[in-house]
């Protein structure tokens, strides 16, 4: 992770520098220092680029003298109207500007604390690199960037504001590292145990194998496993951070928050296989518990004041001998039949039993559950927004809220009894696929079947869990998606 510092509004002798400057406003006194030291340079180079400071526009001065290897100035916009996510993509386009530098000093004695460490954050956010596999790389080709110092006006009070954003910002480098990783390296069972791991930040792990899972009656997901030589698992992680009681025992909030991820480690579609060429975006089809795996590792990492327990359903999808057959009959561990039309239809079927375990076994206060479900919901949103359902209208509206927050965004599909005769079977209580029409809500309407009337949204992060180019804080690749969203509900609502 990028080296992050914090340090004096003093003019840096040399380096690398970053000025920022508000749209119509007058420069920082740092400005006009680096000005000065340059003999006007700064100045004459904005204007010879027209630059007016609208946000994300950019001027960079090579070699402007005084030590400075180049200096770099960012448009904020109106200062009065930064917002965090504006600030966290200052910090992106400044990375993504300035990689080739070691180090880079930026000048942000004018921001809040929160509105610099957003800066921070972005920048952190925006320099991650899955560079596990490579063995040769050309200088050229890799960033050179890492340390990052913000020059402020009270580093004590950005470090504090920092800390809990640094938390976030790993659990989000966690869940992009685990959607990378081939699928070959990341099995159902080594899923588990990097799960493990994060009972160093103080959660409770709990994993359960294939014959623990028979006992609890898993035939949905147990049928989609049984094609694979990777067994399947379904891990449930705890986090306790409710408020401690003046008596030194920890106040259990009544109930725990839930949040479910589907984890297919690789689709092949199992008998209903899909097409050879895409295929290999299929390692991804574990998005979904990635973001709750990263959800619970940035809960613990900053210490959040609530109960939270995360359920990851893992398993891998594939054709064989043993796989699971089209016009199959499975068992759910809610006693409720399906018959399965389709085997890439599988996602549904694994959240089927772990959010039937999560209602009945740890009665939680809501559910909400992330997966990388719908080719619909890309065709519906693209790649902009996620589509979400809910039966419950305030956690919908909360949900909204904490996605305008983040820009991580998501948009609320229909829910309507209607919809269910899409799934209705002729040999079994419903059938796991509708069919082309309404393909995202079907899926969403089936998955409500195992909510048992609990408060519950169903987010399809389909379209927005990869990216195929650079974005503002995401490079290409894994973004990450539902982390930083789900922990801005958590802090918004529900922390004592």
């Amino acid at each position: 992770m990028l080296d992050v510092a914090f340090a004096k509004s003093v003019l840096p002798k040399s380096g690398a520098l970053v000025l920022l400057a508000e749209e119509g406003g007058s420069r920082d006194a740092l400005f006009t220092a680096a000005d000065q030291a340059t003999g006007g340079a700064l100045t004459r180079a904005l204007e010879a680029a027209e630059f007016t400071g609208r946000k994300a526009q950019t001027c960079t001065i090579l070699g402007p003298g005084a030590g400075f290897s180049r200096v770099v100035v960012v448009g904020l916009g109106k200062l009065a109207e930064v917002t965090p996510v504006v600030a966290e993509e200052v910090g992106g386009a400044i990375v993504a500007a300035l990689a080739r530098e070691p180090a880079v000093a930026v000048a942000a004695a004018e921001l809040t604390a929160d509105l610099a460490a957003a800066v921070a954050y972005g920048a952190v956010l925006r320099a991650y690199r899955f560079d596990r596999y490579r063995t040769k790389e050309k200088p050229e080709d890799k960033p050179n960037l890492a340390k990052l110092t913000l020059l402020v006006a009270d580093a004590g009070r950005v470090r504090e504001a920092w800390a809990s954003a640094r938390a976030v910002a790993e659990g989000v480098h966690l869940c992009r590292d685990l959607v990378s990783e081939p699928a070959n390296v990341l099995t159902p069972a080594e899923m588990a145990e990097r799960c493990r791991k994060l009972e160093s930040l103080g959660l409770k792990v709990e994993v359960f194998g294939p014959k623990e899972m028979a006992r609890l009656g898993f035939g949905a997901l147990l049928g989609v496993a049984q094609g694979s030589a990777n067994e399947p698992r379904m891990v449930v992680l705890h986090w306790q951070g409710a408020s401690t009681s003046g008596k030194g025992r920890r106040a259990r909030s009544a109930k725990p928050l839930a949040f479910i991820g589907k984890g297919v480690t690789f689709d092949t579609g199992g008998i209903s296989i899909k097409p050879a060429q895409g295929m290999e975006d299929m390692k991804y089809d574990m998005a979904g518990a990635g973001a709750v795996i990263g959800l619970m590792a940035a809960l613990a990492g900053r210490k959040a004041r609530v109960d939270v327990v995360g359920l990851v359903g893992l398993v891998e999808n594939m054709p064989s001998g043993t796989a699971q057959r089209p016009g199959d009959v499975v068992k759910t561990a809610s006693g409720q039949t399906v018959e399965v039309i389709n085997t890439d239809a599988e996602g549904r079927l694994v959240l089927a039993d772990v959010l039937w375990y999560c209602q009945e076994k740890l009665d939680p206060a809501f559910m909400i559950d992330l997966a990388t479900l719908t080719g619909a919901m890309v065709v519906a949103l693209g790649h902009e927004h996620a589509g979400f359902f809910s039966n419950d209208e305030e956690l919908a509206q909360r949900l909204h809220a904490a996605g305008e927050a983040t820009g991580e965004k998501v948009w609320r599909m229909p829910l309507a009894d209607a919809y269910d005769k899409l799934i209705k079977s002729d040999i079994a209580d419903m059938k796991n696929i509708g069919g082309r029409p309404a393909g995202a809500i079907s899926a969403a309407q089936f998955l409500q079947r195992f909510v048992n009337g609990k408060s519950w949204a169903h987010i399809d992060i389909a379209g927005t869990a990869w990216a195929t180019k650079d974005q503002p804080v995401t490079p290409k690749g894994a973004t990450g998606f539902g982390v930083r969203l789900l922990d801005r509900l958590v802090a918004d609502h529900f922390e004592t």
